[in-house]
């Protein structure tokens, strides 16, 4: 066990981050294909092929799913990983081709490192070639480059947020995991205790952001620079609209963990895929999905490094 979301056979994943301007892409391949099914609550998404994901829609199965920082501009890195599959046989058999089935989320990350730089097609590409089935990074890795949450204040008050993943293995084989890139407008708790958000004019405490709104305190936060987006991933057998219903369940452990969440300012997005190993009941599967959801947004903030003037979990929890 990895303890990671590639406990789940036939999944690896690759990042790659741009440090200078301080984004990256994470992308999940299943070089085999996946039942996948998403769900969306925050209501400023940006997304690829999330129609396709449609249960009444035909295509079954996708082939990666993308994980990106650069607002709307890093959709550009899905087709890179489109271009790496399709040169190495990955995809949907159309007669004079194989069509690789992509699908991906964004987050918001431009305010934080050089807005001139976001993942494309050469960072999806390079993403794919570093894919592992063995090693994964969290905190500052890919999509989790330049994530950041509690923003009510603005950026000059929030914490360093990242990407993280956690797993769970069954007697019976069934294997839930999931990989988060976590970059909410609100605080992130663990058993009712802030562990990353707004901070102090010192920054050397954390505030709160529910009772700053309630305060009336809006300058510099409300706006689009969030977004928590992740996958979860298992073995179970599942057809579309049970992966749906697991991504629904998921968000679970986005609540959770991220207060607020699911705001008009963060366009809050899980998909799910599922390898078809395990006969499992949904019930009990959406359940472990908001655990796994749960503890991969913890060990995203965990293993968090402070970056610029944004100080991290470790600077801020481990005085």
């Amino acid at each position: 066990m990895y303890n990671n979301i590639l406990d789940v056979k036939g999944i690896k994943v690759g990042q790659v981050q741009q440090m200078e301007g301080l984004t990256g892409c994470s992308v999940i391949i299943c070089e085999e294909g996946a039942v996948c099914g998403v769900d969306v609550r925050g209501s400023a998404p940006g997304t690829r092929e999330t129609d396709l994901l449609d249960p009444i829609n035909m295509i079954q199965k996708v082939h990666a799913v993308v994980l990106s920082g650069g607002s709307a501009f890093g959709l550009e890195a899905t087709c890179g990983v489109s271009k790496y599959l399709e040169e190495n046989g990955i995809g949907f058999d159309v007669g004079v081709a194989k069509v690789p089935i992509v699908t991906g989320a964004v987050l918001f990350d431009l305010g934080v490192g050089d807005p001139k730089c976001r993942p494309n097609i050469d960072m999806g590409y390079e993403a794919c070639k570093v894919a592992s089935y063995t090693n994964l990074e969290q905190g500052n890795f890919g999509a989790g480059c330049g994530a950041t949450v509690g923003k009510i204040k603005g950026s000059n008050f929030c914490t360093k947020g990242g990407i993280g993943s956690y797993s769970i293995k069954l007697d019976n084989g069934l294997v839930v995991a999931a990989l988060i890139a976590v970059n909410a407008f609100g605080d992130v708790y663990e058993e009712g205790k802030v562990i990353a958000g707004v901070l102090n004019d010192s920054k050397d405490e954390f505030l709160n952001t529910y009772d700053l709104m309630k305060q009336g305190v809006n300058k510099g936060g409300f706006n689009i620079d969030n977004t928590t987006i992740g996958v979860v991933a298992t073995n179970a057998k599942l057809d579309k609209a049970q992966c749906k219903k697991v991504s629904q369940m998921a968000h679970n452990g986005y609540a959770k963990t991220i207060f607020p969440i699911h705001t008009p300012h963060d366009g809050d997005t899980i998909f799910t895929l599922a390898t078809g190993e395990i006969e499992t009941d949904v019930t009990l599967l959406g359940s472990l999905a908001t655990e796994v959801v749960e503890k991969s947004i913890i060990n995203a903030i965990k293993n968090a490094k402070s970056i610029n003037n944004i100080p991290s979990y470790n600077e801020i929890n481990l005085k």
